[in-house]
């Protein structure tokens, strides 16, 4: 196996050990584009573990952002990932400003975080995932421009469901990615979320904030209609992940406090499924 081959094999590793969603919906698509995502996740990957792992420096972040440029221009150092993320880069014509967007997003959570508006959330949401979105409808494939929209707004509905799946989490990182405007709207206090407090101006809160992110779900919807036909289940059972993810919040009465909310792997596996039968 040459070294490109090699350095998917290991992106593929990377992708079934740690794409706890998307894996689900990666192994919907042939092969060449399937290998793209998992190049591109692992990338990913590496990036939030570059600001969310113990001893996390900005010396670092920088060292893998000379080396995303070393990579791009075909020169790779030693990590694993850049022979196939090269590859898969270049096949698919991504931009490669997506993947400085990316590294600065997350060079930004080393630092604690709280966010004054919904528009400072947006530009954040941005970075770490609507960038994502938009590298995958690359790879998905998609004939009008019309999609790139629609993508960057499935990535915000995404990450907008992680954050109020992670609130407690984020909290212990020192992150508070909720709004301060919506909290002072409802009321609600940092004190309260670092307390667990459910009581009902939380209630009234988080009914907001999930209400803001199916907007996003519905805004973006029409995307399955404009990738690539043969992408469409991929795409279709990522969205329908994600989405009962929000729901599950929802049905859990918003306690994001006592456990990980999560869907189980026989969940995500009657979706792939699902989307297999069309």
């Amino acid at each position: 196996m040459d070294a490109v081959g090699q350095s998917y094999a290991y992106c593929r590793g990377v992708a079934r050990s740690r794409a706890r969603n998307f894996y689900y919906s990666f192994v919907l698509l042939s092969k060449p584009r399937r290998d793209a995502m998992c190049a591109v996740y692992a990338f990913m990957r590496y990036c939030d573990d570059l600001s969310d792992e113990p001893g996390a420096t900005r010396s670092a972040i920088e060292g893998w952002r000379a080396d995303l440029d070393e990579a791009l221009a075909g020169r790779f150092s030693g990590h694993p990932v850049w022979p196939a993320f090269h590859d898969a880069v270049r096949r698919f014509g991504i931009p490669r400003e997506y993947f400085h967007e990316m590294i600065e997003g997350v060079a930004s959570d080393l630092e604690p975080r709280r966010f004054e508006t919904f528009e400072q959330l947006y530009r954040y949401c941005y970075q770490v995932a609507s960038v994502v979105g938009l590298t995958a409808v690359r790879i998905f494939g998609f004939e009008s421009e019309a999609a790139l929209p629609l993508a960057e707004k499935c990535g915000i509905a995404f990450q907008l469901t992680n954050i109020l799946r992670d609130i407690r989490e984020d909290l212990e990182r020192d992150r508070l990615y909720l709004p301060a405007e919506d909290l002072r709207r409802y009321g609600v206090t940092e004190a309260d979320l670092r307390a667990g407090n459910r009581n009902a101006a939380f209630l009234q809160l988080m009914r907001f904030e999930a209400a803001r992110a199916r907007s996003y779900y519905d805004e973006s919807r029409p995307l399955l209609d404009l990738v690539h036909p043969k992408s469409r289940s991929s795409l279709w059972a990522l969205v329908t992940i994600y989405s009962r993810l929000l729901e599950r919040i929802e049905r859990k009465g918003f306690d994001v406090f006592s456990e990980r909310v999560r869907l189980s792997a026989l969940e995500k596996s009657c979706i792939v499924a699902r989307a297999l039968v069309g």
